[in-house]
């Protein structure tokens, strides 16, 4: 059942796009018929009724649902359809009564055998009963009948009892139209064709529009590429189907509407979790004794009828169902206190229960750690990146599919900086922390591992009272304080820098677009102090919203310039003393030493043994690491500018827009960045990803491979497997061999969108491998007990090449 003329899904959701998804010819829909269309180059067939169907309806469904009946009633009778049969094999003979129905079925579906066609691939494959004759009554079973015949149900839903809760009321009458309507084949898709008849279009929402809330959760989104979807239901009803193919999980992965209601199914196969955009699953009339786990995610499941089944208990993945507004349940040996609590308290009620009783789940395995380069290194770094999601934009909107408990702060809290101390790191860069959190959790713990941290909030905080500015979240910088001095730090305020640059000045899309969003990144300069080597860490946060693509270019290209003049200023920074260069006495235990006020350290004793500082030319020449949330993906052009060092000033993303000389010169950088986690391939050759799109990037990936189709990794624990291996190709989910897939993951959003980029002095040994994707098939978004934010953490080591001594 369509919900519309044009139908949209994501490219990267889990289906393979076949080209009966977009038809470049005269569709039903521009001309719209009282009665079936004539001369369409096929013979005419007599109208003769048929005992096995129903009667001719005056009015046709040209633009509705696919209806699998065109092609089942020819591979169930056996005949030879002219399309939908090609290349099929035919086991039983044709007979007279058979071939009526056939010739019926040709004639009232004939405007469906040019939209679908090439369906004949599959007819295959949806786990047809093709014993069955076209006599045979298909509707069901000997209790479904039974019920109706010794009236155990009120047929008249007037007389339901009107003390019940209404919304169990509700759940009866639609219970008793589900029954009184079963016997009707197919009565899902001629349903669908007249609503779609009658519904208007929907006017599309303002593309300039500002940000609902400026507190809003940073989520990351990727704007689905435009593919054309005639259909996103499928009706399969009254078919005696006893098992679902898995193709059909596999090709039809867009599907939003299934209906496989009055078949012989006694399960619903685990692969139905690939079916990740279905809001309304109808398996009503069935044998089904038991809901699959795989069940939970299916987050955007609104209604979910299973009328008449055996099912006595429900798991508690229906928990994750946060969207389901129906559950359909009666007619089910169902155990007595949850029927009772169904009945009191409505299918909200229920799936809030379930979540907020479930217990923790088996926690996934550990995440591979790569090793890519083992060769001896004098000196390492190894750095953290996380997004750790931030107390004040966590809400049961964004994110009713976890339970209370487990959304708390002190929990996550705790469970991050447990996993931090982990994970043993040089460098940890954190976004989304806030001044109250850095000061008095995170700074305090982490300085008794030896990491001494800087912290700058977003700008709006200048404008607000102590109270509230404490509240709003910035991007941290931790180092390990008995290895590096901190040289000099900086905070790159995205949107001022932009109002006081000379050629931006008085552009207006510079304050109607860049100067609201309040987004900055950090930059650091440090040496080593037993090696004298200096390094520039950068760690960045950048708008989520792809309506503002444009933006996040300008807030790259200002990071990319901004990091250059510091970098030219640091590589004349004089050398260190040894005395300024020697480890303090209590660096690694005191936690009240304050971070930015160096005169507060106890005096240090130097050490003769400790090399010089290290000279460099130029501040191309300055190792640098670029981490941070981008909230892009690997097609987006800010992937393709960071890596490739510039972007042209004529790229769509720019199109009607004005921002001073990138938009007349075009965006270049001086840097050569690498992302850490590319594949070898990509690693070596900077192969570009840029899909040039006027909004965003390319859509999110699919998350449901085979186990055997991908690298073996999982999830926060307190070590790290260590392997030599490379990793598997991930190319159902990153395109290529890359060592990480997903780094955000949340029911409606799955992709990889935070990196560690770094300089060519700096080489890479390790990186932290993919998570445990057996574990996300079972759970369809994070937070959860074992991954305290919606983002993964990066890690990644590094071998640093010397420098000249000063």
């Amino acid at each position: 059942m369509a919900d519309g003329p044009y139908r949209h899904y994501g490219a990267g959701a889990g289906h393979q796009q076949q080209p009966f998804y977009y038809q470049q010819q005269a569709h039903h829909r521009h001309h719209p018929r009282n009665t079936s269309p004539t001369n369409n180059g096929r013979p005419s067939y007599n109208e003769t009724p048929s005992p096995t169907r129903s009667p001719v309806q005056n009015t046709t469904n040209p633009f509705g649902m696919y209806n699998p009946n065109q092609l089942q009633n020819s591979m169930l009778n056996g005949g030879a359809h002219q399309r939908y049969m090609q290349g099929v094999g035919h086991k039983y003979p044709h007979q007279p009564h058979q071939q009526q129905h056939h010739h019926h079925n040709q004639q009232n579906h004939h405007h469906h055998q040019q939209n679908h066609g090439v369906h004949a691939a599959h007819g295959g494959t949806m786990g047809h009963q093709h014993t069955f004759s076209g006599g045979l009554n298909m509707n069901s079973n000997q209790p479904y009948n039974q019920a109706l015949q010794n009236g155990n149900l009120n047929d008249d839903p007037t007389e339901i009892d009107e003390n019940l809760p209404e919304h169990w009321q509700q759940q009866l009458q639609l219970f008793a139209e589900t029954r009184q309507n079963g016997m009707s084949s197919h009565r899902h898709s001629r349903k669908g064709g007249a609503q779609l008849a009658s519904r208007a279009p929907t006017n599309a929402q303002n593309e300039d529009s500002q940000d609902s809330d400026p507190t809003e959760r940073n989520r990351a989104l990727a704007v689905q590429e435009e593919v054309r979807q005639d259909w996103d239901g499928m009706d399969m009803s009254g078919q005696g189907l006893r098992c679902l193919s898995t193709r059909l999980f596999q090709d039809y992965a867009f599907l939003t509407k299934l209906f496989v209601d009055n078949n012989k199914l006694a399960a619903l196969p685990v692969g139905i979790c690939s079916l990740r955009h279905l809001t309304h699953l109808q398996a009503s009339n069935n044998q089904i004794r038991e809901l699959p786990e795989s069940i939970g995610m299916l987050s955007k499941l609104e209604q979910l009828l299973l009328f008449d089944n055996q099912i006595r208990t429900l798991p508690s993945e229906v928990g994750y169902l946060f969207r389901l507004e129906m559950l359909g349940i009666e007619g089910n040996p169902l155990d007595e206190d949850t029927k009772e609590f169904l009945i009191q308290n409505g299918t909200a009620g229920l799936v809030a229960h379930l979540q907020e009783t479930s217990e923790p789940s088996e926690p996934p395995r550990e995440r591979p750690l790569h090793t890519l380069d083992d060769s001896e290194a004098t000196e390492t770094v190894s750095i953290l990146n996380w997004n750790i999601l931030c107390d004040k934009y966590v809400s049961r909107t964004h994110y009713a599919y976890v339970p209370a408990k487990v959304l708390k702060w002190e929990y996550r809290r705790d469970n991050i900086i447990d996993t931090i101390k982990s994970m043993p790191s040089d460098i940890i860069c954190l976004q989304e922390l806030d001044q109250e959190n850095f000061n008095e959790h995170f700074r305090r713990e982490l300085a008794f591992k030896g990491y001494k941290g800087l912290l700058w909030p977003k700008s709006r905080a200048k404008t607000m009272m102590d109270r509230e500015a404490k509240l709003v979240d910035g991007c941290a910088i931790f180092y390990k304080a008995a290895k590096y001095v901190l040289l000099d730090k900086q905070c790159i305020d995205f949107a001022n820098t932009a109002i006081n640059r000379p050629d931006m000045k008085g552009e207006h899309d510079i304050f109607n677009r860049v100067m609201p969003k309040d987004h900055i990144a950090v930059a650091a300069f440090f040496e080593n102090r037993q090696t004298g080597a200096r390094m520039i860490v950068a760690n960045a946060h950048i708008h989520w919203d792809p309506k503002f693509e444009d933006v996040k270019i300008v807030q790259v290209a200002i990071l990319m310039d901004q990091l250059a003049r510091f970098a030219d200023k640091w590589a004349d920074h004089r050398p260190l003393t040894p005395a300024e260069k020697a480890v303090p006495k209590h660096s690694e235990a005191d936690p009240d030493i304050d971070a930015f006020d160096s005169s507060t350290e106890p005096p240090a004793t130097p050490t003769p043994e400790l090399a010089a500082s290290q000279k460099y030319s130029s501040g191309t020449q300055i190792p640098l690491i670029l981490a941070g949330d981008f909230n892009s993906l690997k097609t987006s052009a800010i992937y393709e500018l960071l890596s490739r060092g510039g972007l042209p000033r004529d790229i769509p993303e720019f199109a009607g827009r004005s921002y001073g000389a990138f938009t007349r010169d075009g965006i270049a950088h001086p840097f050569t960045l690498r992302n850490a986690y590319a594949g070898d391939s990509t690693h070596a050759s900077g192969t570009s990803h840029y899909v040039p799109h006027a909004s965003s990037s390319s859509s999110s990936p699919s998350l449901s491979p085979s186990p055997s189709s991908v690298p073996v990794g999982t999830g926060l624990a307190p070590t790290m497997t260590t392997t030599t291996m490379p990793p598997t190709p991930v190319a159902a989910l990153a395109g290529e061999d890359d060592y990480i897939a997903i780094t955000n993951y949340t029911p409606d959003f799955q992709g990889c969108i935070e990196y560690v980029f770094h300089s060519p002095q700096l080489r890479r040994r390790r990186v932290l491998g993919n998570v445990d994707f057996g574990y996300t098939a079972k759970v369809p978004g994070f937070p959860d007990w074992h991954f305290p934010s919606d983002h993964l953490p990066l890690w990644a080591e590094f071998g640093v090449e010397r420098g000249k001594k000063k």
